[in-house]
C-alpha cells in the first residue's frame, strides 16, 4: 500500500473505538491527521494517542450534528492551510428502542448525527477537493444497515441511508478524481460489545461465520487502503468488514 505522506487527513469521531484506529493507521502510513471529538478531553485524547505516530496529528472539538460549529471548524482549518484531502465520517451514536417504544428524539438524534452530518461534513469540505481536483470521501456506514438489527430501526436507516448518498456522491464527484466510498464494519470489539452480557455475546458470535468480534484496527486497515492511491479506481463502493456475517 502506497504512504499517504503529504495528506490531511479529517476523521470525525476519533476519540475511540473505530474512529481512534482510523486516526492511528493514516497517521501511521503519513497522513497528518485532524480527529475529531465532541469534548475537549476527547480532543487532548487524540493528541496523546498520536503523539508516537510517524506523523503526529491534531484534535478538535467538533459537533457533527451543528452546522454552524462545521462551517467554524473548516474556517479555522482554511486559516491554518489544513483543509482535508482525505474526510472519514466515521461520527455516530445509537439510540436503540423497539419502533412501538421510539420517541421522535431518539430518531432524530440518530438520523441527524449518523446520515445528515454527512450532508454537512462534505458539503464543507467538497470544494476544497473540487479545487485540487483529488481526494478521497471514507463513510462508515454498519452491517445493521444491510441485514436489519431488531430495536435499531433508527441506526438501521441511518446506515442505509449512508449507503445511498455515497453512491449519488461518488457519481458527480468521479469527473474531478475524487473517490467516494463505504466501509461497513459488522460486530466490532470497542467499549460497547464490551459491556454485554455473556448471553448477548454468544448469540451475537454466533451470527459470524469467522467465530469473533472484528478488530478496530481491521475497519481502519479497510479505510487505510480506500484512502490510498492503490484505491484509486474504486468508487462508489462500499466494502464489508464482518467476519462473513453478512454476504451481500
Amino acid at each position: 500500500m502506497t504512504d499517504l505522506d503529504g495528506e490531511i487527513a479529517l476523521v470525525t469521531g476519533a476519540s475511540r473505538g473505530i474512529g481512534a484506529a482510523v486516526a492511528r493507521a493514516l497517521a501511521d502510513h503519513g497522513a497528518r491527521v485532524i480527529g475529531t471529538a465532541t469534548t475537549q478531553a476527547g480532543a487532548l485524547r487524540i493528541e496523546q494517542m498520536l503523539e508516537g505516530a510517524r506523523c503526529p496529528g491534531t484534535g478538535v472539538v467538533l459537533d457533527v450534528a451543528d452546522t454552524v460549529c462545521i462551517e467554524s471548524c473548516f474556517t479555522s482549518l482554511a486559516d491554518r492551510s489544513l483543509l482535508p484531502g482525505i474526510l472519514v465520517n466515521n461520527a455516530g451514536i445509537t439510540r436503540d428502542a423497539l419502533l412501538a417504544r421510539m420517541h421522535d428524539e431518539d430518531w432524530n438524534a440518530v438520523i441527524d448525527t449518523d446520515l445528515t452530518s454527512l450532508y454537512r461534513m462534505c458539503k464543507a469540505c467538497v470544494r476544497h477537493l473540487m479545487k485540487r481536483r483529488g481526494g478521497r470521501i471514507i463513510n462508515v456506514t454498519s452491517v445493521v444497515g444491510f441485514a436489519g438489527n431488531a430495536g435499531q430501526v433508527n441506526y438501521a436507516a441511518a446506515k442505509a441511508g449512508i449507503v445511498g448518498f455515497t453512491r449519488a456522491l461518488a457519481r458527480e464527484l468521479g469527473g474531478r478524481s475524487i473517490t467516494v466510498n463505504a466501509v461497513a464494519p459488522g460486530f466490532v470489539d470497542t467499549d460497547m460489545t464490551r459491556d454485554l452480557g455473556s448471553e448477548q455475546r454468544a448469540r451475537m458470535l454466533d451470527q459470524i461465520p469467522l467465530g469473533r468480534l472484528g478488530a478496530p484496527e481491521e475497519i481502519a486497515a479497510a479505510v487505510t487502503f480506500l484512502a490510498s492511491s492503490d484505491a484509486a479506481y474504486i468508487t462508489g463502493e462500499t466494502l464489508h468488514v464482518n467476519g462473513g456475517m453478512y454476504m451481500g
